[in-house]
């Protein structure tokens, strides 16, 4: 079962009392889920959305979950391509704040977010952040990359560690203890992420990574439990007490969110990052909670952007 409070509430709480709400760009909410996740957010006072789509399918929609859509902003296209570029325009031109996917492809949203000179690039790759509230952990765990990257490189592997970072610290928690992780804890050549992990801890310690202390390869169990740690013999600020965990690949990443979510009722709220703005993704499967949860973070994270906006490419 999930936790009965949910250790997001105090994202929800500032990104609701943050003074004039910002605008959210939803993309195409032509079904149940993502038009009520919109409403349910404006609804709490999170953002205010500005919806991006078919007027007459949004219509039916509304109409089937009781809401009124002459109360909300709406951008008329005529498909979910045009959706997400008339989206990405409205951030262009400082009419929204974030971005929210609605019932299109994820590949079809990413794709005018990073195209040429007309999206939301900047000089870091895009990544995905789960910021999972897990039973019986004493503390919100990050996972990184599980959604965006599939079998990152090592620069990519530099940009998701300083995105979740960064995230970390625009949500107000501090220098991050982040472990690189792989099946083993030993520096291993048959096993590529173990010399991701051992290139990525020494940028760090050149200053090519900076604002979290990073220690890998470690194992799952030897980041998150100080026990495992200990009978392994690994001595470090990180090992037993990671608050970042970065997977190998985007398997490893989802399968582990996953199991955490269905096999230990964790909640899993997550945002992409690394672009000018954050980006929420939601899933069918998210509770109403979980869904709120992903919003507030985003709000957080774009209220801190906005004061220190990464270079646009």
């Amino acid at each position: 079962m999930p936790p009965a409070t949910s250790r997001y509430q105090v994202f929800i709480d500032r990104a609701m009392s943050g003074g004039k709400p910002l605008v959210c760009a939803v993309v195409h909410p032509c079904d149940e889920v993502s038009l009520s996740a919109a409403a349910a957010a404006r609804q709490k006072g999170l953002f205010e959305p500005i919806l991006v789509g078919p007027r007459h399918r949004l219509a039916k929609v509304a109409k089937e979950l009781g809401l009124d859509l002459s109360t909300f902003q709406v951008q008329d296209t005529p498909h979910s391509h045009a959706s997400a570029d008339e989206a990405v325009a409205l951030v262009k031109s400082g009419q929204a704040n974030l971005l929210m996917k609605g019932s299109l492809h994820t590949d079809e949203l990413m794709h005018a977010v990073l195209e040429g000179q007309g999206g939301l690039r900047t000089n870091r790759k895009l990544s995905h952040v789960f910021i999972m509230d897990v039973p019986g952990h004493n503390e919100l765990l990050f996972i990184t990359d599980a959604a965006i990257n599939i079998f990152p490189s090592l620069e990519t592997k530099a940009d998701i560690v300083r995105n979740a970072i960064e995230l970390h610290h625009a949500l107000g928690l501090g220098k991050p203890k982040v472990a690189i992780l792989s099946a083993i804890e030993q520096i291993n050549g048959k096993i590529p992420s173990t010399i991701d992990a051992a290139a990525l801890c020494k940028m760090a310690d050149r200053g090519q990574i900076e604002g979290g202390i990073l220690d890998g390869p470690l194992a799952l169990d030897n980041a998150i439990s100080p026990d495992a740690a200990r009978v392994k013999g690994i001595h470090s600020k990180v090992a037993g007490y990671a608050q970042i965990l970065v997977v190998p690949d985007l398997e490893a990443g989802n399968m582990l969110a996953k199991n955490l979510t269905f096999l230990s009722g964790a909640l899993a709220a997550g945002v992409v990052v690394g672009a000018r703005v954050p980006i929420i993704l939601t899933s069918r499967a998210d509770s109403e909670q979980t869904r709120l949860a992903s919003c507030a973070v985003a709000v957080c994270y774009a209220r801190w952007l906005l004061g220190r906006q990464l270079p646009a490419t």
